[in-house]
């Protein structure tokens, strides 16, 4: 017999089972340990004159709550909560400004962002170069994968191709992730050294079977969950990251309307915040330490087109 659940039913159930099995992350509607900052005059100056706020005194950021730590629902299956929120409160204050979230389908928010219904995205958004042809980018956070194994496991590193020769490696298929992988192992093949061995599962719990199970040597994928992970139970640990452009660089941005006059003051925000350690400690509230960007800035080189 099947069951079907009203779909805030479902959010909150699952929000409650991930405050349940995480209690050292704060999955409550209330965020009393939210860290906040006093307003930044340097930032609020470089608020440009063609700025017009959708709600007047208000930062209105949009957020797709897809998964905790960087976005999700809190116990309520109402409140967004996470790290972006977090950071999106930050960039806010520094601005002397009230948030407003605006809770969004990902693929949803170059439409809303393009037509005003907000005044900036903070989503996991990462720069490219045909996304700046339509937005203004302020980078706040590194765009890592993460190479995870378990936590007794004899791996100590993995950090370039020489470190995957002969393992067994978990990660997502047609993804940048793939890509990464195979590029090494070319060039680890090329060199004569063993070939790495991809592994492939459809959903997260077989793939924790698989790792802890020691049928796989290490995870390779988006490195936010699998911190998240990590920290929420001990079973596993990180053993090395890789930017999510390689060879590249691909950073994850606050987009804001081209020419809307707020990128500037987006940037000064976040350095300012780095520089006071809110930055540090909204990332470190989290697990995510391992993304912090040493400085932030407006508009740099992003992914090629294809």
């Amino acid at each position: 017999m099947s069951m079907r659940f009203p779909a805030a039913a479902l959010l909150l159930l699952v929000s409650s089972a991930l405050h349940a099995a995480a209690p050292a992350f704060d999955f409550s509607p209330q965020q009393a340990g939210r860290v906040r900052a006093e307003p930044q005059p340097a930032a609020i100056a470089a608020i440009g004159k063609a700025f017009r706020p959708v709600t007047p005194g208000s930062l209105t950021v949009a957020i797709a709550p897809y998964a905790p730590p960087i976005a999700t629902y809190a116990t309520d299956a109402r409140t967004v909560v996470g790290f972006d929120p977090d950071y999106a409160q930050l960039v806010a204050d520094s601005l002397g400004l009230k948030l407003v979230l605006q809770p969004v389908a990902w693929a949803d928010w170059p439409l809303g962002l393009s037509a005003g219904k907000y005044d900036a995205v903070i989503s996991n958004v990462g720069v490219t170069e045909q996304r700046k042809e339509k937005y203004d980018f302020s980078t706040y956070r590194l765009g890592l994968h993460g190479f995870y194994v378990k936590a007794d496991s004899p791996v100590r590193q993995l950090r370039e191709p020489r470190d995957i020769a002969g393992l067994r490696i978990i990660t997502g298929s047609g993804t940048i992730q793939e890509k990464i992988l195979l590029a090494w192992d070319q060039r680890n093949r090329a060199q004569g050294l063993k070939p790495v061995e991809l592994q492939y599962y459809d959903d997260e719990a077989a793939r924790n079977i698989a790792l802890l199970s020691g049928r796989a040597d290490a995870v390779f994928n988006p490195n936010s969950p699998l911190a998240y992970q990590a920290a929420k139970d001990g079973k596993t640990r990180l053993v090395g990251t890789v930017n999510a452009g390689w060879p590249l660089t691909a950073d994850v941005a606050i987009a804001s309307r081209k020419g809307s006059g707020l990128a500037e003051a987006l940037t000064q925000a976040t350095n300012g915040l780095i520089r006071s350690g809110k930055y540090a400690q909204a990332l470190a509230r989290w697990g995510l330490q391992a993304e912090a960007l040493p400085q932030s800035e407006t508009n740099p080189p992003g992914l090629p087109k294809l």
